[in-house]
């Protein structure tokens, strides 16, 4: 009897795999599921609100929520769900672009310094040392300030430049645990060359803290330009989630009690954050061993 070749595809094995490893890690599933809420959020409401009441004056002025505006309108007459709807893929955008460029420089600087060691090292750390004691925030505040943001994924691609040195250090730290490993020996003697070793040799090993370092900096760089737009600074055109807040106190809406105009994108923004958070824990549970064994 001839065995049939098998016509199981390798993807349907792979969703498998990971829908057995969101089972057991709640942490990871709940992150994903707020994420998710989040996205499809956005998705409809890009189907179903009419984005034209995000305009001035498009809508009656200083409404609470009502069957007609749901999550009310501010005191400029524009719709808090259409403001929503289009500030939050744009803040969502500002930490991608942020945690891209971010875990790229930080990756390729601490693999680098990790594995060749010598004068490089040397000079990364200096580096990564000087600028780690400078609050970003400070310096964000300073070169935007004279130097004006005019665009949401040029304000991400500055924060990421600006934010590269934590993951740097750990990555550097954890390469050097790395590199004297028994199968980095075998490859180094099999003559292997430093870029191999470093692709297909460490990378592999530390995908999953690289994950979750990404999501941590998405968090960061997402954190970082809404303390931008709520000082004012900034893509001024960009109806992301930190600018509404930045219209809700310069109209005193707090003082004001209008509840539903800070209130909203506030409660987005803790959402995200927390979705985030989640998955990071996560993900940070995949990576160390110690951790997977905790609820």
């Amino acid at each position: 009897m001839v065995e049939q070749p098998s016509n199981e595809i390798p993807s349907v094995s792979l969703a498998r795999q990971f829908l057995r490893l969101l089972a057991g890690n709640s942490l990871l599933l709940l992150g994903l599921v707020l994420l998710g809420a989040v996205i499809a959020f956005t998705a409809l409401g890009y189907l179903f609100v009419d984005l034209e009441l995000a305009r001035l004056n498009a809508a009656p002025i200083s409404q609470p929520p009502s069957l007609e505006h749901w999550f009310g309108t501010d005191a400029v007459g524009r719709s808090i769900l259409a403001l929503l709807v289009i500030g939050t893929p744009k803040t969502l955008l500002i930490g991608l672009l942020a945690g891209i460029c971010g875990i790229t420089i930080g990756t390729c600087l601490g693999f680098f310094a990790g594995y060749v060691r010598g004068w490089a090292d040397t000079f990364i750390r200096i580096i990564s040392d000087v600028l780690f004691v400078i609050p970003i925030l400070f310096l964000l505040v300073f070169i935007i300030e004279y130097f004006p943001v005019g665009a949401v994924w040029i304000m991400g691609i500055v924060i990421g430049v600006l934010s590269w040195m934590g993951t740097a250090r750990t990555i550097r730290a954890q390469v050097l645990t790395l590199r004297e490993r028994a199968f980095v020996n075998m490859a180094r003697a099999s003559g292997a060359g430093t870029g191999r070793i470093i692709f297909l040799e460490l990378m592999p090993n530390l995908t999953s803290y690289l994950a979750a370092s990404f999501v941590q900096a998405v968090s960061g760089g997402i954190l970082f330009s809404i303390g931008l737009e709520v000082l004012g600074l900034g893509p001024a055109n960009s109806q992301t989630l930190g600018w509404s807040i930045w219209w809700a106190n310069d109209y005193g809406a707090v003082l004001r009690g209008f509840w539903w105009w800070w209130g909203s994108p506030v409660v987005m923004i803790v959402i995200i954050f927390l979705g985030l958070f989640l998955t990071s824990l996560g993900l940070d549970r995949i990576a160390n061993p110690r951790l997977r064994g905790t609820s």
